[in-house]
């Protein structure tokens, strides 16, 4: 598989505090990898430096081979990358459309008939075309969250990151959510997930990785590197002699 996102020894550190050690791995074109780890594991920073929001300390990002490690975050948005966030803050004011038809503008470099008619086809890949002339501010949470990844959409990425959009809703808007996102799936993008709610991400990913203290310590298929034993120790807290 074609990999569309290479990190080669990523490393990042605040003082003491290691975020990122040695990061590496590979996201094949069309893959979605799930990414989990405790708390403060480093995951969110991971998202921050392949996003250009934070600089690597040592090592290289690449984007389909190109070396991105020191580009800006507005170009690597440009050039492909696009993200959703653990909260959702869209512009409250505005409407449904409006929000993402910021993200449209922003992120290509298409005329605004074709963002306008780009952002009709994503509200209604993501369940939102009802809700299109309504206040973002008025949604629900599910509703913020599908508008989180209605705004990242628009920005045509070739890759989509994913920060616990699952996070804080029920169970039946968490099976509603994973559905849209396996629906997006089939369009070919690729996608980074990181989620606690462990049965959602394992209902789309291809793989999954691990990560404490900034080092990934397993990576392979979903449910074998559920079982293994480093993941049992570290992520599930079971006790190795248990």
């Amino acid at each position: 598989m074609t990999a569309v996102l290479e990190l080669k020894g990523v490393c990042k550190a605040y003082g003491a505090v290691t975020v990122a050690e040695d990061l590496s791995y590979r996201l094949g074109t069309g893959e979605a990898l799930g990414v989990i780890g405790p708390n403060g594991a480093g995951k969110t920073s991971m998202f921050n430096l392949i996003t250009g929001t934070i600089r690597a300390d040592s090592g290289q990002i690449l984007l389909k081979g190109e070396d991105i490690t020191r580009q800006s975050a507005a170009r690597r948005c440009r050039s492909g990358i696009a993200r959703s966030f653990q909260v959702p803050q869209p512009f409250t004011g505005m409407s449904v459309f409006e929000n993402t038809l910021v993200a449209a503008i922003h992120g290509t470099a298409g005329s605004l008939t074709e963002a306008n008619a780009h952002c009709l086809e994503i509200l209604e890949l993501t369940g939102l075309i009802d809700k299109a002339n309504e206040p973002a501010g008025k949604l629900t949470l599910l509703g913020r969250k599908r508008l989180e990844l209605a705004r990242a959409l628009c920005a045509r990425p070739r890759i989509l990151l994913l920060d616990e959009i699952a996070g804080g809703l029920t169970e039946k808007e968490c099976h509603a959510l994973v559905a849209t996102i396996n629906t997006i799936r089939k369009t070919g993008l690729s996608i980074i997930w990181i989620e606690h709610i462990v049965h959602a991400l394992l209902s789309v990913v291809d793989r999954l990785i691990v990560i404490d203290f900034g080092r990934k310590i397993a990576d392979g298929a979903p449910k074998e590197t559920m079982a293994s034993q480093a993941v049992q120790e570290i992520y599930m807290g079971v006790d190795a002699d248990a």
